[in-house]
């Protein structure tokens, strides 16, 4: 078993200002203009990191010289040898989390691996039921983890019948590494709601898992409600709200196969098909249509796709974020709740906040935090990297 590929001695590299007490707290990323230069050497080798003074070394990780995050840092102790011992004990340590917290009701579907904040950089894996999905976070970690190997280690120590590995590139092939790709969406419970993750094809590895409790939120707000999923997917947040005994529910997809899915979830489940409608349709021409047409929801969820997928579109993600709120705050009740989220790294809580107060207030309405949430404990983050707790969701009560 070889759970990474070290094929090379390490390389060295040398920080060109003082950022070890970031890193020593736990900061896992070295940027390459951080660094005095980028030796050549193939993605994913080794490194040892030395600091900016006396040429110290303070910790080792692997490199990738082609990458803005040039370093992914793995141990703060230089001495700590990076091998197949090492990985294996992060990997423990990572489904021994998981093994600690319990959900409400049978879940089956969750995150085992979360990247750095499992001290497992760039690697990523999910569960859903007996089928694992792994994805690895480019050309570093590509060059470092054996990703076979790993789905292997995965496949004995959860008793899956397949591991599938997906690319982080929308619409790349993936393969299967463990058993036969599957030819089918594969099932899983979430707190006790049947659902199916198309693994192969789906957004993400499949599903969104990173909002599991935040669906529960939602759960437990919807008895006898009026309920708006809007960027409704394969409609995660409507079959809460059906669970928590929804009045009726109306899910907007611009994707028809993923209304379609929505559909078939609520139909898995047992629930009334008259209480569920799915629509496809642009968000905003749904919302403006909704608006003008004086339609009202007691429940109003927005979970738009990233605006911002790099620091450069922040200014015109804000916008797009306080437009699709002001469209649903218009169409929110008298009293009704809005559920907001982000999944963007660059837009930090202040920032969506402030999306949220404009927003409501173009709208014309005045808004009551409830509570603000983000990720799971499945989607642990380290402490000193702000930028991995990238998701927001907030529930407000509009006037």
């Amino acid at each position: 078993m070889s759970l990474i590929e070290i094929s090379s001695s390490p390389v060295t590299l040398r920080l060109n200002r003082d950022l070890v007490r970031t890193i020593k707290r736990g900061h896992p990323w070295v940027y390459a203009d951080a660094l005095r230069d980028l030796p050549s050497a193939p993605a994913g080798s080794p490194a040892v990191l030395l600091d900016n003074r006396k040429g110290q070394p303070v910790a080792r990780g692997f490199y990738d010289p082609d990458c803005p995050l040039a370093l992914r840092i793995c141990e703060t102790d230089p001495e700590v040898k990076l091998d197949d011992r090492w990985a294996e004990r992060r990997l423990r340590a990572a489904l021994a989390l998981r093994s600690s917290f319990s959900a409400t009701g049978p879940t089956t579907g969750f995150r085992a691996i979360n990247g750095e904040g499992d001290g497992l950089p760039g690697l990523v894996a999910d569960l859903y039921g007996d089928t694992g999905v792994i994805k690895l976070d480019g050309e570093g970690p590509i060059g470092f983890w054996n990703v076979a190997e790993i789905g292997a280690w995965l496949a004995k120590e959860r008793a899956l019948v397949r591991v599938f590995e997906r690319q982080k590139e929308r619409g790349a092939a993936g393969r299967a590494i463990v058993g036969d790709e599957p030819d089918r969406p594969v099932s899983f419970l979430e707190h006790g709601l049947s659902f199916t993750a198309d693994v192969v094809r789906g957004q993400k590895t499949g599903f969104f898992l990173d909002q599991r409790e935040n669906r529960q939120l939602i759960r437990a707000w919807s008895a006898d409600a009026r309920v708006l999923n809007i960027f409704s997917y394969t409609g995660g947040f409507s079959l809460a709200a059906g669970a928590g005994k929804a009045a009726e529910v109306t899910s907007v997809d611009i994707a028809p196969a993923a209304i379609a899915t929505a559909q078939e979830h609520w139909r898995l489940n047992g629930f009334p098909e008259s209480q569920h409608t799915g629509i496809v349709g642009d968000a905003f021409d749904f919302l403006a249509d909704a608006t003008r047409q004086r339609q009202r929801w007691n429940v109003v969820i927005l979970d738009p796709p990233s605006f911002a997928p790099n620091r450069e579109s922040v200014p015109q993600a804000m916008s797009a974020y306080q437009k699709v709120i002001e469209a649903g705050a218009r169409v929110v009740a008298s009293q009704g709740l809005l559920a907001v989220a982000s999944c963007s790294s660059h837009i930090d809580l202040t920032m969506f906040l402030e999306c949220c107060e404009e927003g409501i207030s173009q709208a014309r309405r005045r808004g009551t935090v409830l509570t603000i949430t983000g990720q799971p404990a499945d989607h642990p983050s380290p402490l000193a990297l702000p930028e991995f707790r990238y998701l927001k969701f907030v529930l407000l009560r509009l006037d």
